[in-house]
């Protein structure tokens, strides 16, 4: 990153935006976690294993380390490694084995539901950055989400010959995981950025609600609905008619339940 371009006035100009990119650090951030989970459950499958473990986890971490830098380069002020070590502490009780879908296809269809919403956050993010090198940083992070959809996209075809899961089971899987998307992950982030920004104000549950709501009006206000539309679509493999059809549902979904106040 260009950080001699930062413009950390610029940065500071919006609170919300510390809270955007402190969440987003701390889930990029506590991605080993997740990714053990899901080694674990690919196990005997070397392809997938080795992916996850070389690059997929690499790539996540490296974005949570430069996500960290711009936080400690802009909001100096702030303690991220005693926050993080409270988010990690509680993340690491929600992230677990069980969490995962019942068939290895299923669950990288919701690995496709993710990553097609980390892609559209960091778009959001980037498109509504006030400072160049968030702008250029998220943008690349998006990036980086669209690869590996495609990955777990190309891994779940393979899964889906091998256990003959059918359009309607695929679409259960992908409603469900996007009715999940922002609850427990970002609400445990929300909370620690929250009382390490304001610890004398940790209690204060109504004024904490308040910035995740700026928080999600503004993502939404950035939101590329067709381009999370167009991907969510894929493990679906749908005619044309039937993908006309069902476009509008997951809009729905995806603008009033993914992202609701």
């Amino acid at each position: 990153m260009p950080w001699h371009q930062l413009d950390a006035q610029a940065a500071r100009a919006n609170e919300d935006f510390f809270y955007l990119v402190v969440c987003a650090s701390f889930i990029e951030s506590g991605s080993d976690l997740y990714t053990r989970n899901l080694i674990d459950y690919y196990a005997g499958d070397p392809e997938v294993e080795g992916w996850l473990r070389e690059r997929w986890e690499h790539e996540e971490l490296q974005h949570g380390r430069a996500l960290r830098t711009y936080v400690e380069r802009v909001w100096p002020e702030f303690d991220w490694a005693t926050a993080f070590k409270g988010f990690f502490s509680d993340y690491g009780r929600i992230c677990s084995p069980d969490e995962l879908e019942p068939t290895r296809a299923r669950e990288l269809v919701a690995r496709c539901v993710v990553e097609t919403g980390t892609t559209a956050y960091y778009r959001a993010l980037s498109d509504a950055a006030p400072e160049p090198v968030l702008k250029q940083l998220a943008a690349q992070i998006s990036k980086d989400e669209v690869n590996h959809f495609k990955h777990f996209l190309n891994y779940y075809q393979l899964y889906r010959e091998r256990e003959g899961a059918g359009r309607w089971v695929v679409l259960r899987a992908l409603m469900q995981r996007l009715l999940e998307l922002r609850d427990d992950d970002a609400e445990c982030a929300i909370r620690h950025a929250w009382a390490g920004r304001q610890p004398a104000r940790v209690h204060d549950k109504a004024a904490a609600a308040e910035v995740q709501q700026r928080m999600n009006r503004m993502v939404r206000r950035h939101l590329p609905v067709q381009l999370a539309i167009n991907m969510l679509m894929k493990p679906l493999r749908l005619p044309r008619l039937l993908q006309s059809w069902l476009e509008r549902p997951l809009v729905f979904v995806v603008n009033r339940v993914v992202l609701r106040d």
